[in-house]
């Protein structure tokens, strides 16, 4: 199914600015709104969220080996 839609120009870019960054549509991005109630801000933020993980790792500020092994060995059955 079709639907158009006329939105703000701001309003767009925000949409296409999150498609960009996500390698969504712009409309997987509006269904995923509409579906899922995930807003325009909050995928906004969790983009950001993402993109500050990945950074952390790439410059090594993220765990080490020995915590990753420890966080693992906590929640492994004995």
């Amino acid at each position: 199914m079709t639907i158009t839609l006329d939105i703000a120009d701001d309003l767009k870019a925000r949409v296409d600015a999150i498609a960009a960054r996500s390698s969504l549509s712009p409309s997987q991005v509006i269904a995923d709104a509409l579906e899922n109630g995930h807003s325009l801000e909050w995928q906004e933020r969790f983009l950001e969220q993402v993109a500050a993980g990945l950074a952390d790792a790439d410059s090594d500020a993220f765990a080490t080996d020995d915590e990753l092994t420890a966080a693992v060995n906590k929640y492994r059955p004995a």
